[in-house]
């Protein structure tokens, strides 16, 4: 990764939204990811209280009032920063999200259509898939909230199952970032998830229509 350096002083700035030298703000740098946003290196585990106290802190740093809200150049930076603060944010607060973006910074995206996740993934799991989809349209066709219910706790116990596998590949693979069988490893238990809570979205809408008006 290229460096980045201050548009004011030419210091390194190490991505930063503000710079370490003479706390200029700065323009996002090409190739940023969210953990720049924070000064944070990727990572599977993050201090969620500490990320909620420093997205605060930068929030108000940030707004254009505090950086120089009559300077065009400012104000843009500011706009530019602070989109990507709350992206950030959002996303790696979250265990599942933050778990899905480093497969992303690791090559692979399970949003791309040409990902060819899924065409690796093991026959006896697309086999169950389908299982479940039947059974919950036949739970569906019968208005038996109960038993869609009772499917989604099995399946919410093994979405956390697989999370875990897949956050503890792509710890294997930030350690060892040559190790392929660990990334693949990796977007397999993470496309396991998706499928997992596109089950339990379904079962959530059930829920919702089940509501009286």
């Amino acid at each position: 990764m290229t460096s980045a350096r201050c548009w004011k002083c030419e210091s390194e700035t190490n991505r930063a939204p503000f710079c370490p030298t003479c706390a200029s703000l700065q323009p996002r740098a090409p190739g940023s990811t969210l953990f720049d946003a924070f000064a944070l290196a990727p990572a599977i585990d993050v201090d969620v209280a500490g990320l909620e106290k420093r997205f605060h802190e930068l929030s108000l740093k940030l707004h254009p009032d505090r950086v120089g809200a009559a300077d065009a150049k400012l104000r843009r930076y500011s706009l530019e920063q602070t989109t990507a603060l709350n992206e950030a944010y959002k996303t790696l607060k979250d265990p599942v999200r933050r778990a899905f973006y480093l497969l992303k910074l690791q090559g692979q995206d399970l949003d791309r259509e040409d990902a060819g996740v899924q065409k690796g993934m093991p026959l006896e799991f697309l086999e169950e898939v389908m299982d479940l989809r039947e059974k919950l349209e036949d739970l569906k066709s019968r208005a038996d909230l109960e038993g869609a219910r009772a499917m989604a706790t099995e399946v919410e116990a093994r979405k956390r199952a697989a999370l875990e596998e897949g956050r503890a590949r792509l710890q294997q693979r930030l350690e060892h970032p040559d190790d392929a069988q660990a990334l693949s490893a990796a977007a397999h238990a993470l496309a396991r998830v998706r499928y997992f809570s596109r089950f339990l979205d379904e079962v959530e809408r059930m829920e919702e229509e089940a509501v009286p008006p």
